[in-house]
């Protein structure tokens, strides 16, 4: 199913419908400020465990991010922050960044890597963040990719190249217009370090 949603004024039924998709389990194809995602609720394995699948990794391989609607949500799921950590995270999100965090109980062991920590986003993506605030709780999430080099770009930026490729696997895709090419910008804020693990969209100095 491919459901038109405009970023200047979300249609609260057509959010709320994929939001529903969300809590009964399904997967959907989202539109992030950066490339378009893979996302499923926190609260079901099975379904991360397809997208996994999906991107062709196994599920402890795969690296997903936790996304959430605001700084707030953040953190319930990781420990507290120092201040310099804190001030750096307020500054950038929402935005273009993933933060490796350390996590808290309060996540799934699924989806932490063997240290403890979770990758962080609060996209700046008005349909994105409706539908995670329509839920009620963080999406796991990846961004989509195709084995497909020749027409990666196209088929990662424009949501009906990507429904032809993915619709039948996925349960909604959400298009939001035309998409980013570039990833978010990865942040290692774990354990008191700040080192940046990838530069991609977002701008930022340490």
């Amino acid at each position: 199913m491919l459901l038109k949603i405009y970023q200047d004024n979300p249609n609260h039924r057509d959010i709320n419908r994929v939001a529903d998709i969300l809590n009964n389990g399904g997967i959907a194809i989202l539109p992030t400020d950066t490339l378009y995602a893979f996302v499923c609720s926190i609260d079901f394995k099975k379904s991360v465990e397809t997208i996994a699948r999906l991107k062709g990794f196994s599920l402890k391989k795969a690296k997903y991010s936790m996304l959430c609607p605001d700084i707030a949500t953040v953190s319930e799921y990781i420990r507290p922050l120092d201040r310099d950590t804190f001030r750096i995270v307020r500054q950038c999100l929402p935005g273009p960044y993933t933060f490796i965090l350390d996590a808290n109980s309060s996540v799934p062991r699924n989806y932490v890597n063997p240290n403890r920590t979770i990758g962080v986003r609060v996209p700046a993506n008005p349909i994105c963040n409706a539908i995670i605030q329509a839920v009620g709780t963080p999406l796991i999430g990846t961004s989509v990719r195709t084995l497909d080099a020749e027409r990666e770009s196209e088929y990662l930026t424009d949501p009906e190249l990507i429904h032809e490729l993915f619709g039948h696997q996925v349960d909604i895709v959400v298009d939001g217009g035309i998409g980013e090419d570039v990833p978010s910008t990865v942040v290692d804020c774990s354990g008191g370090q700040f080192e940046i693990v990838r530069q991609g969209k977002g701008e930022i100095e340490i």
